[in-house]
C-alpha cells in the first residue's frame, strides 16, 4: 500500500524540480522531503529520481507513477471535497420516516427548514405506522408514538416532543357539545365512529383507555382515518374519540370536548439513530420537529 502522503511530496518534487524548491514550496525542510522521496522509493522498490544539473528529474518509472499520482491525488480531493460537504451537510441524504397524522401538519415546515437550509441533501421521506424491528430497516429520524418513557433501542435516542390528549369530536347539537370534559364512560352507549384502519397503538391506548373505564365501545362505521371520521360526525351519523392533534381543523358542525377519568395520552417522539445525530441535516430536522411541536400544542391551547 502506497503513502498518500509520500506520494504528494513526490509529485511535487517533479513539479518543483528540485528537492529544495519542493520543500521551499510545501513548508518542510529539505532533509524531509528527502526523507519521504527515499521510503517512497522503497515502498515501490524502483528509482524514481535521478540528479540532473543542480536538481533531479524523474526516470521513466518516475514519469510513469507521477502520471498516476496525479489521477489518485485528483480522486482523493475529490473523496475530501466530499466528506468536507458531508461533514457540513451541504450533500448527502437524510431518510424520515413519520406516521400519517402528523404527515400533513408538520412534515411540510420540517422538509422546508432543512431543505432552506441545505439545499444538496436529499430527503426521502417514507410513511410508516410502527417502527421496525430491525435496526437496518429504520429510517435516520422517525416520528412516531408510544407510551411515556418510551426507549429506543440501542444505538437510537427518543427525543420527546409533545403529549397529546384525547377529545371526543361530537356534532354541536349533541347532548355534551358544551361540557367543558365528559367522562369516558358516559360515550358508552354513543354511535362510536372507528377512525384507525390500522388498528395500531393510538386505537389500542384508546381500548385501553374504555377498559379502564368499565366498557369496550361498539363502532357503527369504520372509517380509514381522521379526517373521515370527522366528516361522519359532522353528517350526523356518530361521535369519534381521537388525540387532540387531529382536531385543531373542525368543521363549524362539530366540536372537540376533553375526555377524562381516564384521559388516553399518546406521546409523539422523534427517535434518531446515533451515527448521524451530529450530522447538520439531522440537528435542524430534529429543532425543526420540535418548533412544530410545541406550535401545534400553542394551537391547540388557543383553541
Amino acid at each position: 500500500m502506497l503513502d498518500v502522503h509520500r506520494l504528494r511530496v513526490f509529485r511535487s518534487v517533479v513539479a518543483s524540480g528540485s528537492i529544495g524548491a519542493a520543500a521551499a514550496n510545501l513548508g518542510y525542510t529539505p532533509s524531509a522531503v528527502s526523507q519521504h522521496v527515499s521510503a517512497l522509493q522503497r515502498e515501490t522498490g524502483l528509482k524514481l529520481l535521478a540528479r540532473h544539473g543542480r536538481g533531479v528529474r524523474p526516470t521513466a518509472a518516475g514519469h510513469a507513477l507521477a502520471a498516476q499520482a496525479d489521477g489518485v491525488l485528483e480522486r482523493l480531493g475529490e473523496a475530501e471535497s466530499m466528506v468536507a460537504d458531508l461533514r457540513a451537510g451541504r450533500t448527502g441524504s437524510l431518510s424520515v420516516a413519520y406516521f400519517a397524522s402528523v404527515g400533513s401538519a408538520w412534515l411540510p415546515d420540517v422538509v422546508r427548514a432543512v431543505t432552506t437550509q441545505f439545499p444538496g441533501v436529499r430527503l426521502g421521506l417514507e410513511l410508516a405506522e410502527h417502527i421496525p424491528d430491525k435496526t437496518e430497516d429504520r429510517a435516520d429520524l422517525q416520528v412516531c408514538v408510544a407510551q411515556a418513557g418510551f426507549e429506543a433501542g440501542s444505538g437510537f435516542t427518543a427525543h420527546h416532543l409533545i403529549d397529546d390528549p384525547y377529545v371526543a369530536v361530537l356534532p354541536r347539537s349533541h347532548r355534551f357539545a358544551d361540557r367543558d370534559e365528559i367522562e369516558l364512560a358516559e360515550l358508552a352507549d354513543e354511535s362510536w365512529v372507528d377512525n384507525d384502519f390500522a388498528r395500531g397503538w393510538c386505537r389500542r391506548n384508546l381500548l385501553e383507555a374504555c377498559t379502564a373505564a368499565g366498557f369496550s365501545p361498539t363502532f357503527h362505521v369504520e372509517a380509514h382515518d381522521y379526517a373521515t371520521a370527522v366528516a361522519f360526525v359532522e353528517a350526523g351519523i356518530g361521535m369519534t374519540v381521537l388525540p387532540q392533534l387531529g382536531a385543531v381543523h373542525l368543521p363549524q358542525a362539530t366540536v372537540a370536548v376533553p375526555v377524562v377519568r381516564p384521559t388516553p395520552v399518546r406521546s409523539i417522539y422523534a427517535v434518531m439513530q446515533d451515527a448521524v445525530a451530529h450530522t447538520p441535516p439531522a440537528v435542524a430536522a430534529l429543532d425543526a420537529l420540535r418548533q412544530t411541536a410545541a406550535a401545534s400544542r400553542a394551537a391547540v391551547v388557543a383553541a
